[in-house]
């Protein structure tokens, strides 16, 4: 019993890339909020993907990625119904045991933004 116990306690207290990379943003809070991301600029075959934000600031989302996506590059934010809809610039990129965290600012003010400063 005892065993299993401390399994728990492990499975709790293990981080996911997002989450360590969530410790550089003191303000970010947790958030779930399904997105498409796109990356800019590109022709017709831009790169994109389904994610979620996992937690956010006034200013940033961080979510996990596969696309290729490095310090400065630019994104398109659009969740479902299409109330987020904003460009980001990409902050930070932390990589752990084969997974990517990214961190976006905007780049401009988003009015409708679940987090205000």
């Amino acid at each position: 019993m005892l065993s299993s116990q401390t399994n728990l306690v492990s499975a709790r207290t293990t981080e996911t890339c997002v989450e360590r990379l969530s410790r550089l943003f003191p303000n970010a809070l947790p958030v779930r909020i399904p997105v498409k991301i796109e990356q800019l600029p590109g022709g017709s075959s831009r790169l994109h993907e389904r994610t979620v934000i996992e937690f956010g600031t006034a200013r940033e989302v961080l979510f996990a990625s596969n696309l290729p996506l490095e310090f400065e590059d630019r994104l398109r934010v659009v969740n479902s119904d299409g109330s987020l809809d904003a460009q980001a610039m990409v902050v930070a990129v932390r990589y752990h045991n084969g997974s990517k965290a990214v961190a976006a600012r905007f780049v401009n003010n988003v009015e409708n933004w679940i987090i205000k400063p």
